[in-house]
Order: C-alpha cells, then structure tokens, then sequence
C-alpha cells in the first residue's frame, strides 16, 4: 500500500535507529478521572453524592483537591464541600452526605446543580469540573409538543412500502455507540479479567466478537475505535515491530467490518481508529478512514501506519481528513489542553470544522464492567463541547461508553441516535452523510427520543431567518418517562464566550437579534437521565 508522508518525523526516526527494543511512553489513559453520581432524586431532599477519582498508570500515590458545590435554582452557591484524597493506580471512590438542609433549614423545592471540580496536587492541567442537576421536593412534570416518535429499525424491518404514520417525521432512528475498543489495540478483555486499559494486542476479544455482542444487546451502529499508535503492540514504540503486520491489521480490521456486515442486515459495524495521545493531545475517532494514520517508525525506519501524520499536529490531521472525506469526533474533550491549534486550545480551524462532526457530550467509564446497563460512574462534557460549538464547530452531541472490556454498548442505557430518511439502507456511506448533516441527538435512555427543530427546520441544518424564530424540543419516550426539566441553549459561534440559556420551556418563539447564533435543546427526564439535540445554526436579518 502507498505510504504517503506529510511530515518528516526525524526525531523518532533517529531514536528508532540508535536503540532497539521498546522506547516507553505514559500510559494512554494516564490522566485524572473524575466522576460525580448525584441521584437525581431522593425520597426526602437528603442524599449521597459519589465522587470517583482513578489515575491509571499514577506512579506511586498522589493527593487529589477536589471541591463540590451545591448550586440553588437561582444560581446561587448554597452549600460548599471541600477535601483531599490520597490515591493511588486503583480507583477511589468518595461520598459526600448531604442532610438536605441549607442555612439550618430543609432545602426549598426546586431544580439544583451539583458540581465537582477536581485537580491532582502538582498537575499543571486544569481541574476536571462535572456539573449535574438533582431534583428537591415534588415538582411538577413539564409539558413538551404532541410528538410522533420516530421508529427504530427494528420496528420497520420487513415493512417496506408500509404507509407512514401520519404527522411523523419522515426519518428512522439508529442507536449506536460511536467509541469503543477491542483486542486490535487495549480493550476487549473478559468482564472477569477487566481492570482497565489492556496490553495492547494482548486480549481475548477482537472487533468481530465486538460486533456480534452489541448486535446481539440491540444495537444498531457499533463503531470499533482503536488506538491508532498500538498496532506495533506497545504504548510506546516498539522498535522491533513489523510495520507491514501493523498496516495488515487495521486492514483485516475494516475487512472483518465488511464481512459482517454482508450478513447481517440492519446493524452496521464500523472500524476505524481513535487517532492522538491524551498527554498533550486529545483523541479524536475517525469513522470512515481505509487507511491507518500513524507518526510511529520502527528501527528500520519503517513507518507503522500508512500514512504519516504528526503527533499532536491537529490542523495538519484536520487537513488530511477534510482531503480524504472523512468525518470525526472529539472523544471525552477536557476543557483547556487539547486540541491545540496554533498554541490556542480547541483551536479552530476551517478544515476541522468541515470533517469534525460530534462532540462527545456523556460517557460511562471506560474501564467498566458491568452489563446490565446500571454503571453510575459517568462524566459530562457539555462545558467542552460548548466552548468548541463558540470557537465555530458545527458539531452535534455524541454519547458513548469507550467500552474496554467485552461489554459493548452493555455498562449503561446511554446512545446516540443517528437519524436516516425513511427507506434509506443503514451503510457506511448513509451513516456518514447523517452524520455529516448532523441529524443526531445523544441520549443517556435508550428508549427516549429527542428531535429539535426551528421554524419547521431539523436540528443539524444552517439557515438564514428573518422575524420570529420558533424553536421547539420534540420529546418521546416508549416507557413513558416524564419530563422534569428542558432547557434550551443559545450560544454564538466564533465569540469563544459562554452558552446561556434562553428559555426553559420546550416550545419557545422570540426574535434574535442581528447576527449567528446557534441554540440546541436539553432534557432532564424524571429518572435524571439526559437528551442533547444537536444544534440549529441561525443567521438573522
């Protein structure tokens, strides 16, 4: 296969040729996690929060200085927690009691938020921050538009030529988990071995059992994302590794996709790679790329990929993927240190906001391993994606699980819904341009559903409007969730400022002022578990 070279990458060809053997490098995982489980409600205003903290690969023992905050309707601070906690390589968990008192009184009715901000003693990133909103006292359920949901693709199979259901949006709803690992680089170990990140290349489980246990859980998409530098077997580089065995990999990875999906109608198996390191990097998932990126060279100074792209260098690799067709998404984005252009962190570009498409706004841990659905460690990352969404991307909202362990799509209910028209086959190709269009809504219930539109227009599109604009959350859910809260978002793209929100009902008609905006709806179910729609882009006259 051609090898085409973007940039020269003398340093690591000149340490290939000097020494043998494997060159070490930090452990890809290793960074602070930090999860908060807030129960969004409780039986009286009295709970206990959960804050998980895990640094894999931390040598020797560290203390973590973390803060929570419980935030009242009004916004206002009302009760502080502050502490350290010694940890290790093992994960920790840390509760904090709450007596649901404020100033010596039970705490009002209402919506609060509980907020975490986490920072290991001596790590010059920035803290983790984790924000989640709880419920106090009874309130009632909010009201949302008659909505027709839109039907699986279990529902339709077999139904072709079927009349539509009346008033239905003309799409068909895909769920997938866009973000996961096998044994082609440090996942896919047995849920009883599981203990977090594995050998590269070392695990039982490779992509094809990976397909068939998320086909075989109801899912409809299951992306195969691995680490683009662990072909050579190593987290770092492994000078005797056979460059050719590496490249032929990723082929029989994207050729064991293609098999199965010859057979298997109506689920569609990606494979692709998870490109970039997390120390002074950021992962970005490539779903659609036949060629494996990679700035690592053996000590032949042969390259272990096909083509090179330099570490880090994210315009470069924004480049080359919007050449190529491809689309991504940032994975797990922290809030400053990643994905840095031009010295700017979650520095924009033209080319990135062309091909980068998601941002992934929840996940369940990692490492989990439970498979009944019912992880409670998880983490948000709305904050991040917002302040990509103002530095210019036109990104929809992802939510995934990063499986490690042989449970696919299986630690929790969370999915992304890809949206396809009616009648279209589920393809790579008709995945892409979905995605490409950004008819997508992340969702931490698999069984809710939530569409936003503007002035009749789907979430995804750019559009320019004169006069009133009507934004509306279409909400649904087979199990018959209630709604607790919705919140609509408006932001500006290119202001880098802060995302507001602008109305906390699901049908909502004002007019703009002058200038681009865009604005995506948010929903707390009764149970706590949240929808993101993806953005609609306004230009107003």
């Amino acid at each position: 296969m051609k090898i085409t070279i973007i940039s020269p990458l003398f340093g690591a060809l000149l340490l290939a040729l000097c020494h043998g053997g494997a060159v070490a490098a930090p452990a890809e995982h290793k960074e602070l996690e930090a999860t908060l489980h807030a129960p969004f409600r409780a039986a009286d205003a009295r709970r206990t929060f959960s804050m998980g903290f895990h640094y894999p690969g931390l040598e020797g023992r560290g203390t973590v200085d973390w803060s929570l905050e419980l935030v009242d309707p009004r916004g206002r601070v009302a009760r502080r927690w502050r502490g350290k906690r010694v940890i290790g390589s093992n994960a920790v968990a840390v509760p904090v009691a709450w007596d649901g008192r404020i100033g010596g009184v039970a705490a009002p009715a209402g919506l609060y938020r509980v907020r975490l901000r986490a920072q290991l003693d001596g790590d010059h990133e920035e803290a983790v921050a984790q924000d989640w909103q709880i419920a106090v006292g009874a309130l009632p359920a909010q009201r949302t538009p008659r909505f027709t949901p839109l039907p699986g693709v279990r529902e339709t199979a077999g139904q072709a030529g079927a009349a539509p259901v009346p008033g239905a949006l003309p799409y068909t709803v895909f769920l997938a988990n866009l973000h996961s690992q096998s044994n082609h680089s440090d996942g896919g170990a047995a849920l009883g071995e599981c203990k977090g990140a594995q050998d590269p290349l070392k695990a039982e489980y490779g992509p094809e059992a990976a397909f068939a246990y998320a086909r075989g859980r109801g899912l409809d998409v299951l992306a195969v994302s691995e680490h683009n530098h662990m072909y050579d077997g190593s987290d770092g580089t492994k000078l005797d590794a056979d460059a050719a065995q590496a490249r032929a990999l990723y082929q029989a990875g994207l050729a064991s996709a293609a098999a199965f999906n010859a057979t298997k109608p109506n689920f569609l198996a990606l494979y692709g790679m998870e490109w970039g390191v997390i120390n002074r990097g950021g992962h970005v998932n490539i779903f659609n790329s036949d060629e494996l990126l990679g700035w690592e060279s053996n000590g032949k100074g042969e390259l272990m990929a096909d083509t090179a792209t330099p570490r880090s260098d994210y315009a470069a690799l924004y480049t080359l993927m919007r050449q190529r067709g491809w689309v991504g998404q940032f994975n797990h984005p922290a809030h400053s240190g990643q994905f840095v252009v031009n010295g700017v962190p979650l520095g924009y570009t033209a080319d990135g906001d062309e091909t980068m498409v998601l941002c992934e706004v929840m996940n369940s841990t990692a490492f989990s391993t439970n498979d009944s659905e019912t992880e409670t460690r998880r983490s948000n990352f709305e904050q991040a994606c917002n302040r990509l969404l103002e530095a210019g991307y036109h990104l929809a909202f992802s939510t995934n699980q990063d499986n490690h362990c042989a449970n696919w799509g299986a630690s929790y209910t969370n999915r992304t819904g890809v949206l396809l028209p009616n009648g279209t086959p589920l393809t790579r190709a008709s995945f892409v341009a979905a995605l490409k269009a950004r008819r997508v809504f992340a969702t931490m219930d698999k069984t809710a559903q939530l569409v936003f539109t503007a002035n009749g227009r789907m979430m995804g599109e750019r559009f320019v409007n004169r006069g009133p604009l009507n934004l509306q959350a279409n909400f649904a859910s087979s199990t018959g969730r209630k709604v607790a809260a919705v919140s609509i978002m408006e932001g500006v793209p290119g202001r880098k400022g802060t995302v507001t929100e602008v109305s906390n009902l699901a049908m909502a008609s004002f007019t703009p002022s002058p200038g681009a905006h865009f604005y995506y709806a948010k929903v707390t179910q009764e149970d706590g578990n949240v929808l993101w729609s993806a953005p609609v882009w306004v230009t107003q006259e």
